[in-house]
């Protein structure tokens, strides 16, 4: 081989082992930048699943505070039916007693 020959080869050696040296360092870009994405759409992910949590816990305290107003209300209705039956029968003990105290 002439000299000339074993520049061009080397010249070329030269060349592949650049190309490659580029390569991988476009390859370690590419993944890095592949591995931030994939990081920032996780993180958007886990906020939007907070958010909705955060959603489904307010529908929820709100579903039971009307279901806690409606019991109130019934014990309320229950509690005013149970003092109009008590008052009745007081009204009728209170008679009785009347009606004894004035027999004897």
């Amino acid at each position: 081989m002439t000299m000339e020959a074993i520049e061009k080869v080397t010249q070329i050696e030269e060349k592949a082992r650049a190309d490659k040296a580029e390569a991988e360092a476009r390859v370690r870009r590419a993944l890095a930048e592949a591995e931030r994405e994939g990081e920032a759409q996780l993180q958007k992910a886990r906020s939007e699943a907070a958010e909705q949590g955060k959603e489904l816990l307010r529908q929820a305290e709100a579903r039971a505070a009307e279901a806690a107003e409606e019991i109130a209300r019934k014990a309320e209705r229950e509690s005013d039916a149970l003092r109009a039956a008590a008052k009745t029968h007081l009204d009728e003990a209170a008679k009785y007693i009347v009606g004894r105290v004035v027999k004897s």
